[in-house]
């Protein structure tokens, strides 16, 4: 155990520069090591600080529901449309019910029973997925198996969780978590944002943008809304008539251009006035092109939400794939509308279930208390070691403060964000950094008082110790391997930072503290050992 090859002194001296290296960025104000990193968080070069979590750098906690159902009506919304499309307008098959959606299904019937086999058929042959079954009464019901709702249940959760992501990344926050609970929930955490009412409204809104021909031929203070004429839908805006009541349109059902197609927006400034300049993609612009081609001089309705916000009419052809979107915008509106527009649509409505609001001097209160109770824990620590086996404490205290350093390098690479529980992590972690030197240590003490020569008791120290070491710290790992795997939130920031400081606590104990005492004994080549 006393061999020391000159590889293994190149290894220790090499972590210990590396780590001093990745730590080094955490006292120095942030950014100024930009100019080794480039500003990338990926950047694999020391320059990159801890991170820390919405419990110490304050920030806003939402807990969101996603209404799933909405993504299933509209599932069974476009079950109705190819039902429609297939037997109505396709095989001209007459019906005495039209389709109809009614809870997780679509209902409907022929009016010539003789024509339901040919029905079935044709509905089976346009989408396989679908259950097709007739009741008693010649009554069609259409439903999907239960594991393709779910997957839609599912499909839609994880693209919110996508959106919200892309969302708050937009806003150039630091580490935000943003993660699926359960079935319907979705955790959002954002530290350093002390903007908490923006925030949920940049995550609640929909942002589902669209585009339809408004339909010049009827007058909307004509039309009551659900007795609109047939493919038409009668939305609201934002815009006042004179008498100060919202105008309605009534605008063509069809879609002409989804906000699916949008690659880019941006905020922009046109005759003085804030707008929103967008940009589609290739089939998105050759939509555009020909839907303004063909209807110069008709309104085009740019709606978002159910609510129309522009209405312009198509004064030219517009073949370029881009245009702008006016209203009664403010310079806030329109950064949060073409960020909205860039992170895309949510597929489901989103329901706040809880909000709280951490101040950063709370955050700050949680970083002082958790640096006393560290220093504390170390000075208290460092005392005992020195007290208790003088000489090798002094050496098993020098490879502490080198295992705290470890730890922070480790962070601060991994970019890991730590929260309170990871700071308690860490002062546990300084316990049981010594531990490992505490069993070799008194290994040494029992081999001395069996009567071996100081070179061999510290020889048969280490070796006899290191199973124990070994045993104990794994066992540890284990349960912290679990804490991760199955906890959340604070418990993965505790397991995590217990991770780092066993690993590292081994490191020193089994690599660093040997270097140490082996070179002190070549060194010294002493008759009676200190400890």
């Amino acid at each position: 155990m006393l061999d020391f090859p000159a590889w293994k002194r190149i290894l220790v001296l090499v972590v210990c520069l590396l780590g001093l290296a990745y730590a080094a960025p955490n006292f120095f104000p942030k950014g100024s090591f930009d100019f080794l990193t480039g500003g990338e968080a990926g950047s694999p070069l020391p320059g990159k600080q801890l991170s820390l979590g919405l419990d110490l750098q304050g920030g806003s906690h939402l807990l969101l529901h996603a209404d799933t159902a909405v993504v299933v009506r509209e599932q069974f919304d476009s079950v109705e449309d190819l039902v429609r499309q297939e037997l109505l307008r396709g095989a001209r098959i007459r019906m005495t019910e039209t389709p109809r959606v009614r809870g997780d299904a679509v209902t409907f019937k022929l009016r010539d029973q003789g024509e339901n086999d040919r029905a079935r058929s044709l509905l089976r042959e346009a989408d396989p997925r679908l259950l097709v079954d007739i009741v008693d009464d010649g009554q069609f019901v259409i439903t999907l198996p239960e594991d393709e709702l779910l997957q839609i249940r599912e499909n839609a959760l994880v693209q919110a969780v996508e959106v919200i992501r892309r969302r708050v990344d937009e806003l150039g926050t630091t580490e935000p978590l943003i993660q699926q609970q359960g079935q319907d929930r979705i955790l959002v955490q954002v530290p350093g944002f002390d903007e908490p009412e923006r925030l949920k409204q940049l995550i609640g809104k929909t942002a589902k943008l669209t585009f339809h021909l408004v339909d010049s031929s009827v007058a909307a203070s004509q039309v009551t809304p659900g007795r609109e004429p047939p493919g038409t839908i009668l939305l609201p805006s934002d815009d006042l008539d004179g008498s100060g009541r919202a105008i309605n349109f009534v605008v063509k059902r069809r879609v002409v251009v989804s906000g699916e197609n949008l690659v880019d927006a941006q905020p922009s400034f046109q005759d003085g006035r804030p707008v929103v300049s967008f940009r589609f993609d290739a089939i998105g612009g050759k939509r555009f092109g020909d839907v303004t081609s063909d209807n110069v001089g008709q309104l085009l309705a740019i709606v978002l939400d159910g609510k129309v916000i522009s209405a312009p009419r198509i004064q030219t052809a517009i073949v370029g794939g881009s245009g702008i979107i006016t209203g009664q915008f403010t310079v806030q509106a329109v950064t949060d509308l073409a960020l909205l527009l860039r992170a895309g649509a949510l597929p489901a409505d989103l329901t706040v279930l809880e909000e709280r609001t951490v101040g950063p001097g709370l955050g700050q209160d949680s970083i002082d208390a958790g640096k006393i109770a560290s220093i504390i824990g170390m000075v208290g620590v460092i005392v005992f070691m020195v007290i208790t086996y003088g000489l090798f404490g002094v050496m098993a205290d020098v490879a502490l403060l080198i295992n705290m350093v470890l730890i922070l390098a480790v962070l601060s690479a991994l970019q890991a964000t730590l929260t309170l529980p990871g700071i308690a992590g860490i002062v546990l972690t300084i316990g049981m950094a010594v531990d490992a030197n505490v069993l070799i240590f008194e290994r040494i003490r029992e081999e001395l008082r069996n009567g071996r020569t100081p070179i061999s008791a510290v020889d048969a120290g280490y070796r006899r110790a290191l199973t124990t070491i070994v045993d104990a710290n794994l066992t540890t790992l284990i349960a912290a391997v679990f804490l991760f795997a199955f906890g959340s939130g604070p418990i993965k920031g505790f397991a995590v930072t217990l991770t780092v400081g066993i690993v590292t606590s081994m490191f020193t104990a089994i690599m660093l503290t040997r270097f140490i005492v082996v070179m002190w004994l070549r060194r010294t080549r002493p008759a009676v050992l200190p400890i």
